[in-house]
């Protein structure tokens, strides 16, 4: 991925929390008939002495798990991203030389792939991303919530997989290339849009601007 210095983001935390917050990756790899993509639920796992590892499951007709374990995969977590108007920035008065442009912020995750077919780790699996991903309910649903005869059923279709990262990239393009005035202007113009994704863009251009 082309990232100038001063849109790099290297520091794990800020890499593991856009994980954390917008789990659906798009993971890419070279399959049988060329490049292709899935696009998979993941789970950040940290470990003492390496990068961590990304946790999912596919469906057992999916070729993905049947990988080669040496071969190399890009998983991409997409964030918050919005188009930047030129009639946000405050610099437009001056002379006029300012042009649209797209803030956004990815974590890209270089990995091999670990299956795995044993039916009660697959169940751990299920398990960890079901409560991860029902903690905010105010009555959480549970693996253990649907007959057992009906889970065991389904876990003969699935197959979990290991993503071990071997190196990870972040790019946040949140106007850090703007003067203060102009990244001022944008997050005033994001706001009173108002939408989701560009009250999440204000904050991050807020966050992570020139001081």
């Amino acid at each position: 991925m082309y990232c100038p210095t001063h849109f790099q983001e290297d520091r794990l935390p800020e890499l593991i929390n856009l994980i954390e917050q917008f789990p659906l990756a798009s993971v890419v790899c070279n399959g049988p008939s060329g490049l292709m993509a899935d696009h998979i639920p993941l789970m950040y796992e940290g470990g003492p002495d390496t990068s961590g590892k990304l946790v999912g499951h596919v469906a057992r007709n999916n070729p993905l798990w049947l990988l080669p374990a040496d071969q190399e995969l890009l998983v991409v977590f997409q964030g918050p991203s919005t188009y930047i108007s030129p009639n946000w920035y405050t610099t437009k008065r001056d002379a006029g030389k300012v042009v649209p442009t797209w803030n956004y912020v990815v974590v890209h995750a270089s990995c091999t792939l670990v299956a795995i077919k044993d039916p009660q780790q697959v169940l751990q699996i299920i398990t960890k991303l079901t409560d991860q991903h029902e903690a905010s309910q105010p009555h959480p649903w549970r693996v253990t919530d649907a007959p057992s005869e009906f889970t065991e059923s389904l876990l003969g279709n699935i197959v979990g997989i290991e993503l071990k990262i071997k190196r990870m990239q972040g790019k946040w393009k949140v106007s850090q290339n703007q003067p203060i005035p102009n990244q001022q202007s944008v997050v005033q113009g994001l706001l009173a849009e108002g939408s989701d994704a560009q009250t999440q863009m204000a904050l991050l251009v807020r966050a992570h601007g020139a001081k």
